[in-house]
């Protein structure tokens, strides 16, 4: 593996966790000082900071596994479910609109893209699975924030520069805070040309088994397929959706009705 931008003191933290992950509750930090040939001093810095950030907790002498990799660990599993999920589901979706749709979930002020789906159009989308991208410029980034009120858009984008990626990006705090009103009645969120001129995307909420947005899934498309689309491709987002949000345990019902097979 390339070392050349190697971070040592996350090397470090790596070999610890792995070392108290293999023997729970037996090693002192004298133990794994000797097993791992770190300095006692370092090494305490280390682990008392392992444990105020609960990565680990101490019983005595010795050393556990804590919460926080526990919750990390769900997070990882809960995201592999879901991009499992997708890439099985929207191939059907694809097949029916013939249009990418993406998968991404909400980070700070952010949508992470997770997963894609291409249909047969050769057009080359401005996000990609692992890139960040402004959630007020994207459907799939306002269809998460429906559950927002104003004060919590205001602090989650208290730092944002309002970027505009066209003419058509929102570019404040109010402009947002309507936008995600309207999805929140419609249940889906539209973007019209506001992350790439040209091109519309139409998004909806996937839910989980405590009925909480956990990501979102969009149709993209280009302006010239919009116009005969749109109807469409909004009935087939909310049906992949629901689908998805069923396979995460959800137990509602989408508020827009989507075919008669799902009502």
């Amino acid at each position: 593996m390339e070392k050349k931008y190697w971070v040592p003191s996350i090397e470090r933290t790596d070999m610890v966790l792995k070392k108290i992950g293999q023997s729970p509750n037996q090693l002192r930090l004298i133990d794994l000082s000797k097993e791992l040939e770190i300095n006692k001093s370092s090494l305490f810095s280390l682990l008392n900071t392992l444990e105020n950030l609960k990565w680990i907790t101490k019983e005595g002498d010795t050393y556990n596994l804590g919460p926080a990799l526990g919750a990390l660990s769900a997070a990882y599993l809960n995201q592999f479910n879901i991009l499992q999920s997708f890439h099985k589901e929207a191939g059907f979706s694809v097949a029916v609109i013939n249009e990418h749709i993406q998968l991404g979930i909400l980070e700070e002020e952010d949508v992470i893209y997770l997963g894609k789906m291409e249909g047969d159009s050769r057009v080359r989308l401005v996000t990609n699975p692992g890139m960040r991208f402004p959630a007020y410029a994207s459907s799939i980034g306002k269809i998460q924030l429906i559950g927002h009120t104003k004060e919590e858009l205001q602090k989650r984008f208290e730092t944002s520069d309002w970027e505009q990626k066209t003419p058509n990006t929102i570019s404040s705090l109010d402009e947002l805070y309507e936008n995600v009103q309207l999805a929140k009645r419609d249940g889906y969120a539209i973007e019209n040309e506001e992350a790439s001129l040209g091109f519309h995307c139409v998004a909806a909420p996937i839910y989980n088994f405590e009925n909480k947005i956990i990501a979102g899934v969009s149709f993209t498309m280009m302006k010239s397929s919009w116009g005969t689309k749109k109807d469409a491709a909004k009935d087939e987002i909310l049906n992949l959706a629901f689908r998805l949000s069923q396979i995460a345990g959800y137990s509602g019902h989408m508020k827009q009705a989507v075919n008669k097979e799902i009502e």
